[in-house]
């Protein structure tokens, strides 16, 4: 451990696990949360957590990060498995965690957007911390998926290859497994690939926006190609929590381009928010069409908070050979419900909730560019 080292939000507090714990009680219920034994003879989630915390700040390579980098390796490190609280289950005599490294990201996201002050992170580090969460059982698989170049700059896109090897690198390490070896060499194989493909330090360097859009949009393609950009004009689908002002952004930045709001086509059709979602998105396609026929810019204005909604429309309008720009917009969580309090179309707590719950930020590749306008 390095002394006078900080956790974010911790006042200065040593950087150790005993210290997170008593910051983020969350960590404690991951006491008794089983794991399969085969992988994880050392025990529960709580106390592999605890060991990996432990061998993060003994790698070789820590001393060498600066304090910001440890901060935020080491929330990383002590919320990567969190997910696994709510996945766990046993099925045919194993212990099994499906989907814990994404419910994980998503639980995290939560926490801290939604106590900001205890956490302490800025939007970006918020976001890279999420990832490292999301993405820390890649290097041990990567080279089992299809194409595994795409996964690594997808990945670079929006974390630190750097930090995640280190974060990996420690969860081998904090478990008690006959495979230990074998996982340790996959880490390692990701740390040489990353630096092979040049994304070790950074995202890839595409040719331009186009390469990039339609590399990770399409199959086959070489990062390295040079394509051509024939778009001819541009969409822009706004991203966000409802009250996140999108409305106000449009009015101000929108340059008069028309608009589809499918709040406006909830009251043109008298359709409750509660009823009627089939109708009220038939009906935004359609116009939405009518301008890509044209080759008409225009504003697609809806929460799209959710990645599969957003890949369906970026498909559609870049099928007309449409820019697709897409706009996240975020307020603090306080500003949120104090929106929502003063509003006159109140959405209900709960709603909203799950909502928050749910929230997948847009990755830079989603979109032939995508940004992020965050308070």
């Amino acid at each position: 451990m390095t002394p006078g080292r900080e956790v974010p939000g911790m006042n200065k507090q040593p950087l150790s696990f005993e210290a997170m714990t008593q910051r983020y009680p969350e960590l404690v219920l991951l006491k008794g949360v089983r794991q399969e034994k085969a992988y994880h003879g050392e025990g529960d989630v709580y106390c592999h957590t605890q060991m990996v915390c432990r061998m993060l700040t003994g790698l070789p390579e820590w001393s060498l990060l600066s304090g910001g980098e440890q901060e935020l390796l080491f929330l990383a490190a002590a919320f990567h498995d969190i997910g696994k609280k709510n996945c766990t289950r046993e099925e045919e005599g194993r212990i099994l965690s499906p989907r814990h490294t994404i419910v994980g990201e998503k639980m995290f996201r939560s926490l801290a957007y939604k106590e900001a002050e205890r956490f302490g992170l800025s939007f970006a580090e918020r976001e890279q911390a999420a990832g490292l969460v999301r993405c820390h059982g890649l290097p041990i698989w990567f080279a089992e998926k299809q194409r595994p170049e795409v996964w690594l700059l997808k990945a670079a896109e929006s974390i630190s290859l750097r930090l995640l090897y280190l974060l990996a690198k420690a969860d081998v390490l904090g478990r008690i497994t006959d495979d230990g070896k074998e996982m340790a060499e996959r880490v390692e194989w990701f740390g040489e690939y990353a630096r092979e493909l040049g994304v070790w330090e950074a995202p890839y360097a595409f040719y331009n926006s186009h390469t990039k859009e339609r590399f990770f949009n399409s199959e086959n393609l070489w990062q390295g190609a040079q394509l051509y950009d024939d778009r001819t004009f541009d969409v822009f689908l706004m991203s966000g929590l409802p009250l996140s002002g999108k409305d106000s952004w449009i009015a101000e930045n929108g340059g008069g381009l028309p608009v589809i709001s499918l709040d406006g086509i909830r009251e043109e059709m008298g359709i409750s928010p509660a009823k009627g979602s089939g109708k009220v998105a038939l009906r935004a396609l359609e116009q939405a069409k009518e301008f890509l026929r044209r080759k008409q810019p225009f504003i697609w204005n809806a929460t799209n908070i959710i990645r599969e909604t957003r890949r369906k429309l970026t498909a559609l309008c870049t099928g007309y050979g449409a820019r697709v720009h897409i706009l996240y917009l975020e307020v603090p969580y306080r500003e949120l419900l104090e929106r929502n309090r003063t509003r006159q179309r109140h959405i209900p707590e709960n709603v909203l909730e799950e909502m928050i719950r749910k929230l997948e930020i847009p990755g830079p590749w989603e979109a032939w560019e995508v940004q992020y306008l965050t308070d």
